[in-house]
């Protein structure tokens, strides 16, 4: 089909990237809020003899209330609502109180057009392509919650495991059911494992089960050989950022450390250049050409 070739594909792809993108923000501010929310309410029936304040009873979901700037609140227009074009337009500034509005919108709308670009250019599998890209939209939501709010939602985790594990089931995705399935298993029990020896040894606890879930999910993705790989990238890439805020604090880190984004790169990088990097990972290991 003409809409799935070669560079067409790539351009609607980012085009309807920096849409998504979008809607990503929206999900990044509330989704961590409708948790609380929920949180708030089942604490409060759980234990009324603690007095927790009821939660404010306005609906509050990804569709309403509608876009509105937080320090005006005036609803915003379609047309400031544009993804990256009323950003650039507006200068970063609500059109209404002139307050800033976040560079993150515009970065991640970007970030979000080069994720659905990059997998229509490199697999010649247009499903394959559109499954990586709504992988690669989640875990790009996932990382700036977590490094945001310490949190990766099951909302998002566990549809991303099961939706691996599918692809798999219906040879969408390269790799076999049985490799999915192990994946997804191997990814859970190696992180839990890695938290209780951890834990055993410090009395701390180094990650939360929010980390296993999104190992677990990436295990269904890319199977477990690749696994061990990913470990590797997330640890190099989670030391290198935390030894450099250890640098820039100087008295160290006064506060937890997100170690859910370095997993989510890791996993995306392994979803596009998986073969390539596990066969050099094996090479530098092993030595196997």
């Amino acid at each position: 089909m003409l809409v799935f070739s070669s560079p067409f594909f790539i351009v609607i792809a980012g085009l309807l990237g920096l849409i998504f993108g979008s809607f990503l923000n929206v999900v990044i501010a509330r989704l961590p809020t409708m948790m609380e929310r929920q949180w708030r309410q089942e604490c409060r029936l759980s234990f009324p003899e603690a007095n927790i304040d009821a939660p404010d009873d306005t609906r509050f979901d990804l569709s309403l209330p509608a876009s509105h700037c937080p320090q005006c609140h005036t609803s915003i227009a379609w047309y400031d609502n544009i993804p990256l074009v009323s950003w650039l337009a507006l200068k970063g500034r609500c059109r209404h109180c002139q307050a800033p509005i976040s560079k993150r919108y515009p970065i991640v709308e970007l970030i979000s057009a080069l994720l659905c670009a990059l997998p229509a250019w490199l697999f010649s599998s247009p499903e394959w392509a559109i499954a990586v890209m709504g992988a690669s939209l989640t875990l790009l939501a996932l990382t700036v919650i977590d490094w945001e709010t310490l949190l990766l939602p099951d909302q998002l985790t566990l549809p991303l495991l099961w939706a691996g594990i599918a692809l798999a089931l219906t040879n969408i995705s390269p790799v076999s059911l049985t490799d999915s399935v192990m994946g997804a298993m191997a990814g859970y029990v190696s992180l839990w494992s890695l938290f209780w020896v951890f834990k055993l040894i410090t009395g701390k606890e180094g990650m939360g089960y929010g980390d296993f879930k999104l190992f677990a999910a990436l295990g269904a993705w890319i199977g477990w050989q690749a696994l061990p790989l990913l470990i590797l990238l997330a640890s190099l890439s989670g030391a290198i950022v935390g030894a450099l805020l250890l640098r820039q604090q100087q008295k160290g880190l006064q506060h937890a450390f997100a170690f859910g984004p370095f997993i989510a790169v890791a996993g995306w990088l392994g979803l596009l250049w998986g073969d390539s990097l596990l066969h050099w990972y094996l090479s530098l290991v092993l030595g196997v050409s």
